[in-house]
């Protein structure tokens, strides 16, 4: 009979040090986001996906060297260029990216001579097939300008 009652205040007992520990973080503030309504603030250092980085006059600075394409890893650039008729520089025509195989190294922006990439703040990239992440930088640039 002696085992019960001691079973019985040390069941007790850790009831109430567990509502002790929960009435603690109770009055605590609250740490959790409501995701869908509130956003994370991205630190600086972040590294998403590369964007095409525009001049003052709208202009991409994108010189189409090639370098960037040459010098990833993961060969998930392809950028395409003609140069116009009484142009003297290529002009970008087509920059696509294939996000599902970039690893995020940096090389390409490291390597850029112009400074025409940069990456960018999107975390939050969601699909349902693999074309949703075969990016058209070149479009994507033209409709943020607008």
């Amino acid at each position: 009979m002696s085992g019960y009652f001691k079973e019985l205040y040390d069941g007790g007992k850790s009831l109430v040090v567990g509502l002790g520990i929960t009435f603690k973080y109770m009055i605590q503030p609250v740490v959790t986001l409501q995701y869908p309504h509130q956003t994370v603030a991205m630190p600086p250092r972040f590294r998403g996906h590369i964007d095409l980085v525009v001049d003052e006059e709208g202009n991409n600075k994108c010189i189409v060297c090639g370098m960037c394409q040459r010098n990833c890893p993961s060969n998930c650039i392809s950028l395409t260029g003609e140069k116009p008729e009484g142009g003297k520089k290529k002009e970008l025509t087509a920059y696509r990216l294939d996000f599902t195989t970039c690893s995020l190294c940096g090389i390409c922006v490291e390597s850029c001579p112009t400074d025409a990439l940069l990456f960018s703040k999107a975390y939050n990239l969601a699909g349902y097939s693999k074309e949703e992440f075969i990016f058209d930088l070149l479009k994507r640039s033209k409709e943020r300008q607008k």
